[in-house]
């Protein structure tokens, strides 16, 4: 019994929600340790580690030639494996100080249309960064958990997820996923549609982080009652110049215009082939949106208007799947049934 106990003081676990944007840890009995950009700042001469999170996406767009700031993470999955690595392990070494006397189990969620191979990636990556347990949870199940949602009833649930890299559209019931489907189209999509509607009307160069400011500043799915606007500063393309230009909501909704819409066309997929009797569950319960895209401003009118059903947005949309992966972890009992490896 003292052994146990010992072993569980000094143990330590943890929940991530390992996305394409951000990656955020959650620990028993704190709450969420860490929100950081998932990007790292290699030396280009021998593959240094720089920076890594926060101050790592400031390089983005400003490095030197020897300095090259990667996003490890494409549409939701690892795309380099050791860059990944590196930057989980940093992020581990940040949430646990002190002594440590064994490695932490985790439990990471990870999109719907993960493919074995990228299962395994994860997984792989989790352990060489010094977990001792990797246990993986679907986005979507982790978003109803998060939200608070009944899924252990026989009801329809339908839950929309929109991250970075993808967004991930489920109809949960009876504790299971009735239907899913993993759409690699979202913020990052719509941060690369503005620099290139950017580049073509006002031959403008912006970066990524400036062209998702304009998203999160005057973004806009559905008309607002006012006009919003933004000035855009970036590099002519005639004469290399610096320049700036301002840019209304219209033309911003204009630029995401295709992102969104695939977005809705998977949702209106998604209750085309969601029995019946779900359907009036979901059309009396509501849709759950979660995820940063959810704070895209006018998408939830949009969505209610073209699939004629209620739109709720969580509380804390970009802490959704991070609290409920952090429930499967505290309560692994009771959420036994979630974990898909």
């Amino acid at each position: 019994m003292f052994f146990s106990k010992l072993f569980s003081f000094f143990s330590k676990s943890l929940a991530m929600d390992l996305g394409t944007a951000n990656t955020l840890m959650y620990s028993p009995g704190q709450g969420i340790v860490l929100n950081e950009p998932s990007v790292v700042a290699l030396d280009s001469r021998d593959g240094k580690v720089l920076a890594v999170g926060r101050e790592a996406k400031e390089f983005l767009g400003r490095t030197p030639q020897r300095i090259m700031a990667i996003r490890p993470l494409k549409d939701g999955v690892i795309a380099d494996f050791e860059v990944t690595n590196a930057m989980i392990t940093y992020f581990i070494k940040k949430v646990i100080t002190g002594f440590k006397l064994v490695k932490p189990r985790m439990v990471i969620c990870v999109p719907t249309g993960i493919t074995q191979v990228e299962k395994r990636a994860v997984i792989e990556s989790g352990m060489q960064s010094g977990a001792r347990e990797v246990r993986l949870v679907e986005e979507p199940m982790a978003a109803a958990i998060g939200a608070g949602l009944n899924i252990e009833e026989p009801r329809g649930n339908l839950v929309v997820d929109i991250g970075g890299g993808t967004t991930e559209v489920a109809v949960i019931s009876l504790s299971a996923v009735a239907y899913a489907e993993s759409v690699r189209v979202a913020g990052d999509e719509m941060n690369e549609a503005i620099q290139r509607y950017i580049q073509e009307e006002y031959q403008l160069l912006v970066g990524e982080n400036t062209a998702e400011r304009v998203k999160m500043t005057i973004g806009t799915a559905y008309p607002p009652r006012e006009t919003m606007t933004f000035r855009v500063q970036g590099k002519n393309i005639v004469n290399g110049n610096p320049k700036a230009v301002e840019v209304n909501d219209a033309e911003i909704r204009e630029a995401i215009k295709e992102p969104v819409r695939t977005i809705v066309h998977a949702v209106h997929r998604a209750l085309e082939k969601t029995p019946p009797e779900l359907i009036s569950d979901i059309g009396e319960n509501g849709m759950l949106l979660a995820g940063g895209g959810a704070l895209l401003k006018g998408l939830d009118q949009l969505i209610t208007e073209e699939a004629d059903i209620p739109v709720i947005i969580d509380e804390d949309p970009l802490t959704t799947v991070l609290r409920g992966t952090g429930k499967t972890l505290t309560q692994e009992k009771k959420y036994s049934y979630v974990f898909i490896n």
